[in-house]
């Protein structure tokens, strides 16, 4: 159906103006001289009727003895038209063809426009999931080395109060020797005393005078006792607090292992949450790998289509040459 203006009169003027030049009036060259407006299957339609005016014209006008001449050059264009249409039909099918290829270039392109994205998106993810792996591991390592100088605070302490036990076993056994040897210088003093009293009634003065001294030398040790037992407290309350601050120190040590074992369980969840993100991106990355090689193959078949346009266009070359010698053919009776 023929556009707006488009018309048997304007058909023929683009066909004289042709003519004029010199030129073969094919459906082509007529479009372009109308400014590329107008179907082709009017246009030859236009031409067909304007070429069978002219013929039962010439043949109204010349003698008889030219009909055959006439019949050759209608016989002639109706090989051309013949030969026109399925040029024509098979440029339609592949515009047609090369429109449904580029549509689909298009969306492959597009597909593989979002996929990049995609891609780089998760790579993004990857970085910050790496960035907070290594975050977790640095603090993860500053809390090892702090439980690490911990357990030695509290190795510390332990010989610590291991010193503290010896010295206060050391001490109770002092104690213990002291006490033995007063009590065994009382019975010793309390023997001589009484053989003193059997054997020498008359040195009575002098024993007194020995029991005053030893009296004097167990003030002595029992103030030396009364010291070690207050040495004894003393190591008691010095014991009881170390006590104290190692319990502390254990409990410390309980929540920085508690800690060590949350960041432990974050880590092996990073770690679980990156061999995902890495599945995917092999995932993306093979599906992009699939779409490239579509991307590839559907070049290979627009390549071979525009092989196919070529070989075409060849053969359109090649039927026009034959058009032309047709015409030419046709023009020589007239000469």
């Amino acid at each position: 159906m023929a556009r707006g203006g488009i018309n048997k009169a304007v058909v023929q003027t683009a066909r004289l103006a042709i003519l004029a030049r010199g030129e073969n009036p094919s459906i082509d060259a007529v479009r372009i001289e109308m400014g590329n407006t107008g179907s082709k299957t009017t246009i030859h339609r236009y031409l067909k009727e304007l070429d069978e005016s002219e013929t039962r014209l010439t043949i109204t006008e010349a003698p008889i003895d030219d009909e055959l001449g006439e019949l050759v050059a209608r016989l002639a264009q109706r090989l051309k038209d013949k030969a026109q249409e399925p040029i024509d039909l098979a440029l339609a099918q592949f515009e047609q063809q090369k429109a449904a290829l580029l549509a689909q270039l298009a969306a492959l392109e597009e597909a593989h426009g979002q996929l990049k994205q995609q891609f780089d998106i998760q790579a993004a993810a990857l970085a910050e999931q790496s960035a907070a792996l290594q975050t977790a591991s640095t603090s993860l390592q500053t809390e090892q080395t702090r439980n690490a100088g911990l357990s030695q605070a509290c190795s510390d302490y332990a010989l610590r109060i291991n010193d503290k036990d010896e010295q206060i076993r050391s001490l109770e056994e002092k104690h213990v020797h002291a006490r033995d040897a007063l009590e065994h210088y009382r019975n010793a003093i309390k023997e001589q005393r009484e053989q003193e009293q059997r054997r020498h009634e008359g040195q009575l003065q002098q024993v007194q005078a020995e029991l005053r001294q030893a009296q004097q030398s167990a003030m002595v040790r029992q103030d030396e006792i009364t010291q070690l037992h207050r040495d004894n407290e003393r190591l008691l309350i010095e014991h009881r607090v170390t006590v104290k601050e190692l319990a502390a120190l254990q409990e410390q040590s309980r929540k920085d292992q508690a800690l060590q074992l949350k960041l432990s369980e974050q880590v092996g969840l990073i770690d679980s949450e990156r061999t995902l993100l890495q599945e995917r991106l092999r995932v993306a990355l093979l599906e992009s790998h699939s779409h490239q090689q579509a991307l590839a193959e559907h070049q290979h078949t627009n390549k071979r289509l525009e092989l196919d346009l070529i070989k075409a266009q060849a053969s359109i070359e090649a039927l026009r040459l034959t058009a032309a010698v047709a015409t030419t053919a046709e023009a020589t009776p007239d000469a």
